[in-house]
């Protein structure tokens, strides 16, 4: 080793190198602080000579996790604003923490008379583009490139499925009737029910997710009664929270804004650039992003049919219109013009026409409001639509394969970020007319700039085509078919009461101190709340995700287990001591996350016995007892869940639907740091139900359950 010792001159110099180096490091990056100092400087002076007005605060997301690019973005934005003459325009900006992504928040300031259009189509022109940018630099992989690879569905042990089924009938049985359903499933095990399973299982091998083609056609295309209302999924945009509140004569301005985000969502994934999801290192299932755009429901007699014209572009042409509902008439255009996406402000002309057009004209038939229909009855009046002259079937499909339908509302809602309720109400009850209850995703606009969605999720014009009005041929039978669907959809609608609204004292970072599941704590406070409402337990449905096997979509977690109602008697039992109410409550969260864990990892059980009982139906074999006893549809099976009830997710989106059953709730949520957002629906006409009073005692429960807890530390 003494070859390799250096003399002692040499081990100074390279000390002194190495500090010379370390210093002239430090002097580079003080510069660059300087710099970029001076460059905020100066942008604040500008602000001040030409400051006017102040424009909207706008809370862009920039894919990106380092201020230095986020600066860089700020000052394209900015100097790309000085660089036009139309109005002078300052932007300012600053890295903000929301959730755990950075986002890139920016104030505009313009001259009076400059159209708002102007400055926030080309604010987001340009931070979509920066963003796209990166998303192109840090994103290798391809929307849908694991779907190949992913694990195929399993099929659970018969044995264990019929344990977890037991467990879950027995907060809704007495002793007998617990006893005789013991029998009744033992008997299906030992017998039929041993059959079916080798059955499924030898379909199994022949699929790689068995229950895919069954779940669409029970959960959706057999399903008769209005899509619209009774199925469909609703949310208002989260935008007037922070950058639009709600403002009479916006709506086309903004709706060309929010219409060409969407576009550029749309082409994302035909350039299979939106990341993949993913849990930890594992990637889930994509399939379901293939749907969002071009799908549509085709009512059918007996069982609808779904049509999706959604490619890639690797895998060929794809349609690039839009359709546009707008006082009982239908408008398409384009929204690619020489193979570029169409700018805001070319959007804003093609909504401006529309919107002009039906203002000074005549309202339209309202074909649209056909799609509300019962399905059976929407299939015929369909059949006769099209009998009446084959233009019309023409129509239909412009429709049907446009990337959505974009509907505007007449309708100004009130909404505030603590209060939700009208909006969700206008969203799912509002004017069939402009909407296509059929399409996989209809986005929303009213009248003061709010938007919403309805799911089965440079200033130079061009000189692009017009939009093309789509005119129904009718007659006095078609347009007794509009009003009669009208009618029942309005009907149905003035019997929803929905509940919608913030809890705003602690969110999902003091659950999180406390070691509690924030979704966890949500269901069990609402298994409570039901409790103290009612009287009673709630069988209750929650959906869990199964996208880590092919085309996998979900499964159902029963909330409400034996330990969750021992914890709700007991905190209704006075003489329970605390420390054992905050036993129960722990053992309540523990069975609740094993719940979901097994959920999530094809370990489920609803969707097993389902997939018994369709093999039973298809070999033409009598409907086994289980399904007959009256515990099976007490505990929620066969769709008679009294509480239906989902975790929207942890940023800013909102949805509901209405109840699974007449007296019944749904109960969506989304969950944020600092607080708990709700929506609740029930029917008015249910004088056991009430969704204002669920929502209110859920607030209540949360405060005693974190009571409970901060008791326990003493």
């Amino acid at each position: 080793m003494w070859l390799f010792k250096k003399e002692e001159g040499e081990e100074e110099e390279e000390k002194e190198e190495e500090e010379r180096r370390r210093r002239r490091k430090k002097k580079k990056k003080k510069e660059e602080e300087e710099e970029e100092e001076e460059e905020e400087e100066e942008e604040e002076e500008e602000e001040e000579e030409e400051e006017v007005n102040v424009g909207p605060l706008l809370l862009v997301p920039v894919n990106c996790h380092c201020w230095k690019m986020q600066k860089s973005a700020k000052n394209k934005v900015f100097h790309t604003f000085k660089s036009q003459r139309v109005a002078p325009a300052s932007v300012s900006g600053r890295l903000i923490a929301l959730s755990r992504s950075p986002w890139f928040q920016i104030r505009i300031v313009q001259a009076p008379g400059s159209p708002e259009h102007f400055h926030l189509g080309l604010l987001f022109f340009y931070c979509d583009y920066i963003m796209e940018n990166q998303l192109a630099k840090s994103i290798e992989e391809r929307t849908f490139q694991y779907q190949g690879s992913l694990p195929s569905l399993p099929v659970p042990s018969l044995k264990e499925s019929l344990k977890k089924y037991l467990e879950s009938v027995k907060p809704f049985a007495n002793e007998e009737e617990y006893k005789k359903t013991e029998e009744i499933v033992q008997k299906f095990e030992n017998g039929v029910g041993e059959k079916l399973h080798q059955k499924l299982l030898e379909r199994a091998k022949g699929k790689r997710n068995w229950l895919e083609e069954w779940w669409l056609n029970v959960a959706y295309l057999d399903v008769r009664i209005p899509s619209q209302l009774y199925v469909n999924f609703v949310g208002p945009s989260p935008h007037f929270e922070h950058c639009w509140p709600a403002m009479e004569g916006t709506q086309l301005e903004r709706g060309s804004i929010i219409l060409w985000h969407n576009l550029n969502y749309w082409q994302l994934l035909r350039r299979e650039k939106l990341p993949v999801h993913k849990s930890g290192n594992t990637p889930l299932d994509m399939n379901q992003f293939r749907m969002l755009f071009s799908t549509c429901k085709i009512p059918g007699i007996a069982r609808d049919s779904i049509m999706n014209h959604f490619r890639t572009e690797s895998e060929g042409h794809c349609p690039t219109h839009i359709a546009v509902l707008c006082r009982g008439r239908a408008f398409v255009f384009d929204v690619v013009h020489e193979g570029c996406l169409i700018t805001p402000p070319e959007l804003l002309r093609q909504l401006t026409y529309i919107y002009k057009k039906c203002s000074s004209e005549p309202v339209g038939a309202g074909v649209a409001a056909l799609t509300s229909e019962e399905r059976t009855r929407w299939a015929k009046a369909r059949e006769y639509l099209i009998g009446l002259d084959p233009e019309n079937l023409t129509l239909l499909e412009k429709i049907q394969t446009s990337l959505f339908v974009y509907s505007m509302e007449d309708t100004s809602p009130h909404v505030t970020s603590e209060d939700y309720s009208e909006i969700f109400e206008m969203l799912l009850a509002g004017d069939p007319a402009v909407r296509w209850g059929d399409k996989s995703y209809n986005l929303i606009s009213f009248a003061n700039g709010l938007f919403g969605c309805c799911c089965d999720g440079s200033e130079k014009v061009r000189d692009i085509p017009l939009p093309e009005e789509l005119v129904f041929t009718v007659d006095e039978k078609v347009l007794n078919d509009i009003y009669q669907a009208k009618a029942q959809h309005l009907k149905g609608a003035s019997d929803l009461q929905i509940a919608a609204y913030t809890f705003t004292s602690f969110g999902k970072k003091v659950t999180k101190k406390e070691a509690l599941h924030p979704d966890t704590f949500i269901q069990l406070a609402l298994q409570l709340a039901y409790y103290r409402l009612h009287g009673r337990p709630g069988c209750c449905y929650e959906t869990a995700m199964t996208r880590y096997f092919y085309h996998g979509r979900t499964e159902t977690v029963r909330s409400c287990t034996v330990e969750a109602i021992s914890w709700c008697q007991s905190m209704q039992n006075p003489s329970t001591s605390l420390l054992e109410r905050h036993q129960k409550m722990l053992q309540a969260f523990e069975k609740h996350n094993k719940m979901m864990k097994e959920c999530s990892n094809g370990k489920g059980f609803d969707r097993h016995l389902l997939g018994l009982l369709l093999i039973a139906k298809e070999e033409g074999l009598p409907v086994p007892e289980l399904f007959e006893d009256p515990l099976f549809s007490r505990s929620g099976g066969g769709g008679n869940f009294i509480l239906s009830t989902s975790l929207v997710g942890y940023l800013r989106v909102q949805g509901v639907v209405v109840p699974m059953v007449h007296n019944g709730y749904g109960f969506f949520y989304h969950i944020r740091d600092d607080r708990f957002v709700v929506a609740c629906s029930a029917w008015r006409s249910c004088p056991e139900t009430d969704s204002k009073k669920l929502v209110q005692m859920t607030f209540h429960a949360f405060h005693d359950m974190l009571q409970l807890m901060n008791t326990a530390h003493l």
